[in-house]
């Protein structure tokens, strides 16, 4: 037999070669899976015509001299070395041994050519083996050690041992994929009566406040319908006990001290009153007492501490024995990482009428999971109604359950298919929520993935019986199977899968008894917790030889079992269930029958086998692409009315959840990847996130600029490192935003009701951040940081942007947001180093520098303000370089910025240069500027032509000079306003009287309140409009040829007379107030007149410096373009923009500097805009411009935005075309006015409209 395979070998391998030639044209060998299947039936072929061969009498020596054409070597060969060993060896052993030989060199992906070879290799080390003097008995009991047999057979089946296939992935528009449905309000279901504190917290709150010490732990512990506290404070060298309960009834409390959990010593230190001395504990009866018409009962226990960790004890009321869930309470001295139970708090943004009433029925719920179950089902219609806050709650319980922070069992036996009946009716629920209103569909399956599948009546029992068929079959009726049994039957759980699989490990290890410690821990099991069930699992697992094949059949059998019913995220059970399986009855054991799931797509089958066959490779690509492949599939019937709904969700949930266990598993085959192949793991991450999201537009055009992304790379665009950088920037902006919106909607809950169950505070403040880490977020967010230093280094864009480029020096502060501390005034020169900067920030007085890795746009507000008070402001790309630092916060720091980089490092004070300290005098004493009222001229509204210094600001000044100045192909849009004093005289007519009242009252307040600036521009949008205002402006917006409002009927003027409402309460936003503080502007001599436009409905805008702000440089423009209106270029919206740079030399070449990034689009319909112009806007010296707000009539409409489509990005002439025209644009109004220029405009089919210019500051 072995030689045979070695001339099968040798003559395949000439057939190959022919065969390669043909398949590959020029000698490569094409890895799809049809051209595989080719070979094997070659290979079959050859096999055939060799055994035709031998059958005809042909020997093998005469076979192989014709297939080697060296009959005389074969022969020499032949007598030097015989090919066949003594002792002819196994097939079966040979199969064993090549497998190890793929296990050991990481399941690589062998050609077919290359599995032979792997064969022979193998037979050859045995045959080592054998003429060493090993015995082919010997050599079996090695190499059938554990299930490795097993694991062979199964890989032969298959038939595609070591193959290398991948599937054909069908070619979609990924648009397809859209879920997109209108937000919903996520209103706070928050009761308006007071909150009614437990007799527990008045207690904890009294003792805390007596300030006796910290706090080292604080333990709540539900008993039936009443709580037990235990209070640990640090009083000076000692350490205090409070314990306390609002149990009634005479109590008795039995302890000791404790140098680790469930250790039991007597203490050396001074007994409460009243305590009775036992042999290794001590009993300390409970003394009632009261607080505010509160009973409760206490013990107060002091100890030097020394050597003692914590306290164990229970409670004893009269001869019954209260323990905790069947063990000792016991409580550490000094929780450590474990934080403390924090108050309740008020449920604000919670559905909390359902979360208290979750809390009153948790005692209920411990009982069993048939009892959870049950109440989750009975609760359902009400977690529905409150919407995303409802099942919000809903799947905050049930995670807390699931991660082992509630208790699963207390003093109640459950049958258990009594618990699949209650886990069955649970997910039939949620299946209806999930069918009936897809908005709620990822909130569905989270909550889904928390339960298990379940099931009516028979894969319940099966739990209850196959356990004793096993016990019976395999003579294990005693010890730990026994132990276990009595669980079983008792209260099944998911424990009970980790149980299952320890042992089978256990097993396998050839009965390493530290094997099945190893699975327990690894999954969260440890001794206490065994002994804690209320059928506790005491004794280790003990079997004999002879039993090995029969438990290790069985159990995996059981594993089926109780995977069906508690692991609905487990792939093969998940796959088992949709293909349909069948286990027959045995005696009183009750069979199984699981019918095939109807409908599934045609191949699906076969998809589904092909994921589990290759579920082990080391190279995961071909696995993640057959994953997302079967998600893609399964689909559309997700989406229907299934009568197999569920457990069609929970084949996505565990296809979904594979996905990321093996990107996981991944890394290490990306250490060395090419960008492309990081790039292709994007994308394909970023399909099952997307997959997986309700709102998942932003994703899907993620997800088609990496495609793109990947094409420009292909086609060796010089561009594409430029473009992917932005893709990675935007993809990161969705991460982002998808860990928001889950911290929004899940950590309140998670915070309310945790504490309201006594949950440990570790485990509520990272629910959010756990729930993230559990989905494809996480993975993706690893990925895009290996291929962000790949991306910037090709790129040429090194690890900052500096938008202001000032030396300086200061203390470093580290702040989450710069918008918490814009109205701060530091007292010596601060480096901020702020984790958030939106866009639309003041920076606080004594900051020198604003550091940070977000991205604001280098002529956003912010960036202006800081170029013109000359502080430096950059964004870090290097996560490394921020963690250091803020790992230096409080150390003196100089900043020393290039255009491109920053080079920064520890001084001492004494080493503050001059300028620096010019730079700090400078941001600590702003010069105090002067602002001249202006009066109401006489007339509410004015053209164009009427402009003047005494009626507008510098903003409506510009644009009517502009007209009929600038070349023809630059529009101006026609303008009127509401000159300076009309706010004034509008608040002062007999009609606002009240409002004027209200006003001044509010204003009286600011000096001690800032929060009345609120109040005011609310009191400021109640003005009524005198009719001679609406006159006069209705009479110049006609004839200056623009609409009125009012003939589209009176809702439209009001809705304009809102906006320009809004416009005149903007003098009192939040960062123009502290803007003009910082400078000691009088804001009282602050006046607003209101720019009238229409509204040039954009399809891009573009903000222009025509002087490079970040280098100073006079013979360069810098500009910006967004899609759509320009409020996302200046405004608080995330992302980059476009920017570009032109040479005035050359204005026919922009060179483009970074790609779009900003996921979100402005546009409008046609409308009229009022603009803010006050006089305070353009003082020299003041960055004023953009402090007040610009308000169009009509909404603006968000659009997500699909760059892939948009031709300034993928258009390379139709770019050039436009960003040259704005540059021109840009150089010609400089010329105009004879100094540089900041301005803004709008591109609509091609042709260039300015809307405002000021000096660029």
């Amino acid at each position: 037999m072995s030689l045979l395979l070695g001339i099968l070998m040798s003559h395949f391998q000439k057939i190959l070669s022919k065969s390669m030639h043909i398949l590959g044209g020029k000698g490569k060998v094409n890895r799809h899976i049809h051209q595989i299947k080719k070979r094997q039936e070659e290979y079959e072929a050859a096999r055939t015509e060799l055994l035709d061969e031998i059958s005809r009498g042909t020997s093998i020596e005469e076979l192989r001299a014709k297939l080697t054409k060296n009959p005389d070597d074969a022969k020499v060969n032949d007598t030097k070395k015989p090919l066949l060993s003594t002792s002819d060896i196994p097939e079966d052993l040979v199969q064993v041994q090549s497998y190890i030989r793929w296990e050991r060199a990481g399941k690589p992906q062998y050609s077919p050519e290359k599995q032979l070879m792997e064969f022979e290799e193998a037979r050859k080390e045995l045959q080592h083996e054998l003429e060493k003097g090993s015995s082919l008995t010997e050599l079996r009991q090695k190499l059938m050690k554990g299930n490795t047999q097993t694991k062979v057979h199964k890989q032969l089946e298959t038939k595609k041992y070591f193959s290398a296939e991948r599937i054909q992935r069908k070619k979609r528009d990924i648009t397809t994929f859209l879920n997109k449905y209108a937000p919903e309000t996520m209103e706070q279901k928050v009761s308006h009566l007071p909150k009614v504190r437990t007799a527990m917290e008045v207690y904890s709150k009294t003792i805390e406040e007596q300030d006796v010490g910290p706090v080292l732990n604080k333990k709540l512990f539900r008993l039936d319908e009443s709580e037990l506290l235990v209070l640990v404070i640090k009083a000076g060298r000692k350490t205090k006990v409070y314990v306390a309960t609002d149990k009634k009834g005479p109590l008795i409390l039995h302890w000791a001290l404790s140098e680790r959990p469930g250790d039991w010593k007597i203490p050396p230190c001074t007994l409460p009153p009243n305590t009775v001395l036992l042999e290794k504990a001590c009993e300390t009866p409970f003394i009632e007492s009261s607080s505010k018409d509160l009973v409760f009962q206490t013990v107060e226990i002091e100890t030097d501490g020394g050597e003692f960790k914590g306290i164990s004890f229970v409670l004893r009321a009269d001869e019954t024995w209260i323990k905790n869930s069947g063990s000792d309470f016991y409580v550490e001295f000094d929780s450590g990482t474990t934080k403390r139970i924090k108050d309740a708090g008020d449920g604000k943004g919670t559905d909390k009428a359902l979360l208290d009433k979750i809390a009153s029925l948790e005692s209920e719920a411990q009982k069993s999971f048939m009892h959870r179950f049950n109440i989750a089902a009975d609760l359902i219609k009400q977690a529905k109604d409150g919407g995303n806050l409802g099942l919000s709650g809903i799947l905050v319980w049930m995670r807390f359950m699931a991660t082992r922070q509630l208790v699963w069992n207390k003093n109640y036996n459950v049958k258990p298919r009594e618990i699949s009946q209650a886990q069955d009716r649970l997910t039939s629920l949620l299946q209806d929520v999930y069918k009936s209103y897809p908005h709620y569909r990822e909130l569905i399956r989270m909550i889904m993935s928390t339960v298990g599948r379940g099931g009516e009546g028979d894969v319940g029992q099966r739990i209850r019986d196959e356990i004793l068929v096993i016990q019976r079959n395999n003579d294990c009726k005693g010890g730990m199977m026994e132990e276990w049994h009595q669980k079983l039957h008792n209260n099944t759980s998911p424990d009970d899968v980790i149980i299952c699989q320890a042992l089978i490990d256990y097993i396998n290890d050839d009965f390493n008894i530290n094997t099945y410690w190893d699975t327990l821990h690894k999954n969260g099991i440890t001794k206490e917790r065994l002994l804690s069930y209320d059928r506790a699992i005491h004794s280790e697992p003990s079997f004999r030889r002879e039993q090995k094949e029969g438990l290790l059949r069985d159990l995996g059998n059981y594993m089926r079992t109780l995977k069906a019913v508690h692991s609905g995220a487990d792939l093969e059970s998940a796959v088992a269930t949709c293909m349909g399986y069948s286990s027959e009855g045995q005696g009183f054991m009750v069979g199984v029958q699981i019918n095939p799931i109807r409908g599934l797509p045609s191949g699906f089958p076969e998809l589904l086998k092909f994921i589990l066959d290759h579920i082990e490779d080391k190279m995961v690509e071909p696995l993640l692409e057959g994953l997302l492949e079967a998600r893609a599939e399964l689909r559309p019937m997700l989406l229907s009315s299934h009568e197999r709904l569920k457990d069609l969700i929970f084949l996505d949930i565990a296809l979904d959840s594979t996905v990321r266990t093996i990107i996981e598993r991944g890394y290490e085959e990306l250490n060395n990847a090419k960008p492309e192949k990081i790039m292709y793991f994007i994308s394909l991450v970023l399909e099952n996130l997307a997959l997986s999201s309700d709102d998942n537009e932003d994703l899907l055009y993620c997800m088609k600029g990496w495609n793109y992304a990947m094409e420009m790379l292909g086609r060796k665009d010089n561009q594409w490192a430029l473009y992917a950088k932005s893709c990675l920037d935007r993809t990161r902006l969705a991460l982002t935003s998808k860990a928001e919106q889950y911290h929004q909607l899940l950590q309140p809950s998670a915070e309310y009701l945790g504490s309201l169950l006594g949950v440990d505070q570790w485990a509520v403040s990272i629910f959010t951040e756990e729930i993230i880490r559990s989905g494809s977020a996480a993975s993706l967010s690893a990925l895009l940081n290996r291929l962000d230093p790949v991306l910037r280094k090709v790129a040429n864009l090194g690890s900052w942007q500096v938008i202001s480029p000032v030396e300086v020096a200061g203390y470093v502060v580290v702040v989450d947001e710069l918008l918490a501390v814009q109205n701060k005034s530091y007292a010596q020169p601060t480096i901020l180093v702020a984790k958030s900067v939106k866009g639309e920030e003041e920076i606080p007085d004594g900051a020198v520098a604003v550091l940070t890795p977000d991205m604001p746009d280098v002529l956003s507000h912010v960036s202006v303000r800081a170029r013109n008070s000359k502080v430096c402001f950059a964004t870090c790309f290097d996560p490394s370089i921020l963690t250091e630092l803020q790992e230096n916060k409080g150390k003196l720091f100089r900043l020393k910025p290039t255009s491109a980089d920053i080079f920064y490092s520890e001084i001492k004070e004494s080493e503050l240069s001059d300028a620096s300290s010019a730079n700090v005098g400078d941001s600590l004493s702003p010069p105090t500027l002067t602002l001249v009222k202006k009066q109401f001229s006489g007339r509410y509204a004015i053209s164009s032509e009427e402009f003047t210094t005494e009626m507008v600001g510098a903003k409506s000044r510009n644009i009517s000079y502009l007209k009929g100045k600038v070349p023809s192909w630059v529009g101006i849009p026609t303008s009127v306003a509401l000159p300076f004093g009309v706010f004034e005289k509008v608040l002062s007519d007999d009609i606002n009287q009240t409002v004027y009242n209200s006003l001044e009252g509010l204003k009286g307040k600011l000096e001690e309140d800032f929060t009345a600036l609120g109040d005011i521009r609310k009191t400021v949008l109640q003005l009524a409009a005198p009719p001679q205002l609406v006159q006069e402006l209705k009479e110049k917006m006609q004839g200056s040829g623009m609409p009125w409002p009012g003939d589209e009927g009176e809702q439209r003027w009001e809705q304009a007379w809102v906006a320009i409402k809004k416009v005149w309460a903007s003098k009192w936003n939040e960062r123009a107030y502290f803007s003009t503080r910082k400078v000691k502007l009088d804001h009282d001599s602050l006046c607003m007149a209101v720019l009238v436009q229409e509204i040039i409905s954009a399809d891009y805008a573009f903000v222009i410096h025509t002087t490079n702000p970040s280098t100073g440089d006079s013979s360069e423009i810098y500009a910006e373009v967004v899609k759509g209106l320009g409020e996302t270029l200046v405004g608080a919206y995330p992302g980059r923009a476009l920017s570009f740079l032109c040479k005035k030399n050359n204005l026919d070449e922009p060179k483009l500097l970074g790609y779009p990034s900003k996921p979100i689009g402005l546009f409008i319909r046609r409308s009229i805009i009022f603009r803010s112009d006050s006089n305070g806007e353009d003082l020299e010296g003041y960055a004023g411009a953009g402090l007040y707000d610009s308000v169009p009539m009509d909404e603006e409409e968000k659009v997500v935005l699909d760059y892939t489509d948009d031709p300034l990005v993928v258009d390379h002439h139709f770019r050039n075309s436009i960003l040259s025209s704005i540059a021109k644009a840009g150089h010609a109004i400089e010329e105009l006015y004879g100094s540089p220029q900041d301005i803004e405009g709008v591109i609509k089919d091609g042709k260039v409209f300015v809307v405002q210019t000021r000096p660029q500051m």
